[in-house]
């Protein structure tokens, strides 16, 4: 088994190399969070003009919405100020960077994107929303030029558009295969009535019968109904070993404590969550304490943020990092292959490759697998309790 190729602060191990080798609201903790990802009605403001990060000979476009409102254009601006970090930190690699503002627009994003490409961009990074993911695609696949999308939107993903984002489904198999291997076999779970549900609905059915277990009972709830959903699964919880509860510190809380106050032994019965549960509201939750959650290391993004905090006087955004990681895989990739163009079977590496938030690889149809660890909710925080993965096993695709 090959090690991944290092994409971490001045570090290249590129014989692993298989050639010749973000609502945004949804991005706390691993940012695997909602789904509900609808780019912003108009932007706030004018569409601010393209321009260019560095000098060199390979250029790569970065489609970003720079001038919507609120949290998305904050996003985008951290995650500018992180792709520009990486390059500084791998000392400016043979690298222009062409800077586009898709105002969170679909249709200014596949138009953005055509700009890029007839200005010579040889790989796309972005966009943050996943109808604009889509776009751009569309746009880029005639071409042969291949994306790097930040959507969480499983379903924009396809081979050549690949999505470097925390997908929940990566969530949901780390912590229920953390969970059979302490021997848990029969689930009940509280599942959200939007489309996070949804996907999250799937990969649980998915994963417990792929490994023979059973699922007791699952409820989906929205706010009418979320007091007499937590009642079902307080009842079924009886002849269960564990209970999934995929929502995030607004109401997680709230469903253990009705668990709880229902008489649901919560050392008995082991609650599991997901990347939304690292989360202060969590952490502080005594009826929380115990539960499981997957998420990235989180040593990755503290030492990420201290080096970002130092250099741009602010925090980042949790999704900043996608931008400082796909910019660092371009870098080593350009460093190892020079002016040839990054091709699929690059990107597609079964060793994959480590960033700031641990080991990653794409897959054929555009989705990715990360390595997360088992965090147990503690006060204060989370507590590994499995680490993450170091390196792959097995073809990745």
């Amino acid at each position: 088994m090959r090690n991944p190729v290092v994409l971490s602060r001045r570090r290249f191990t590129l014989s692993a190399l298989s050639l010749a080798a973000t609502g945004l609201s949804g991005c706390a903790g691993n940012g695997g969070g909602s789904l509900s990802e609808a780019p912003p009605p108009a932007p706030a403001g004018p569409q601010q003009p393209g321009s260019e990060i560095g000098s060199g000979h390979y250029k790569v476009a970065l489609i970003l919405p720079l001038s919507s409102g609120g949290n998305a254009g904050m996003a985008a601006q951290s995650m500018k100020n992180a792709a520009e970090m990486a390059l500084a930190e791998f000392s400016n690699p043979d690298i222009q960077f062409l800077i586009k503002d898709d105002a969170g627009n679909p249709q200014l994003a596949r138009m953005v994107a055509g700009q890029a490409m007839d200005e010579g961009a040889q790989i796309i990074l972005g966009p943050l929303f996943a109808q604009s993911v889509q776009a751009v695609g569309s746009a880029a696949r005639p071409r042969n030029i291949p994306v790097i999308g930040f959507s969480t939107d499983a379903s924009v993903a396809a081979r050549g558009v690949y999505l470097l984002s925390f997908l929940p489904e990566t969530d949901v198999v780390r912590v229920l295969g953390y969970a059979f291997a302490q021997g848990k076999r029969s689930f009940a779970a509280i599942v959200p009535e939007n489309a996070y549900g949804s996907v999250v609905e799937a990969a649980f059915r998915e994963e417990i019968a792929r490994r023979g277990g059973r699922v007791v009972a699952l409820e989906r709830y929205d706010a009418a109904r979320l007091q007499a959903s937590i009642g079902v699964i307080a009842q079924a919880a009886r002849g269960a070993d564990a209970v999934f509860i995929p929502d995030g510190g607004d109401v997680a809380p709230t469903i253990a404590q009705g668990l709880v106050s229902a008489g649901v032994n919560t050392r008995q019965v082991q609650l599991l969550g997901t990347g939304l549960w690292d989360d202060p509201r969590i952490f502080n939750d005594a009826s929380m304490l115990g539960g499981l959650y997957a998420a990235p290391d989180p040593s990755g993004f503290a030492n990420f943020a201290q080096r970002y905090q130092t250099r741009y006087g602010s925090e980042p955004v949790r999704t900043a990092t996608l931008a400082y990681d796909s910019t660092a895989l371009v870098a080593a990739l350009v460093r190892s292959q020079g002016a040839q163009r990054i091709t699929d079977q690059m990107l597609t590496n079964p060793s994959g490759f480590s960033g700031i938030d641990g080991v990653f690889r794409f897959k054929a149809d555009g989705t990715n697998e990360r390595g997360l660890a088992v965090m147990r909710v503690a006060a204060g925080g989370g507590q590994i309790v499995s680490p993450a993965p170091k390196t792959f096993g097995g073809s990745g695709t």
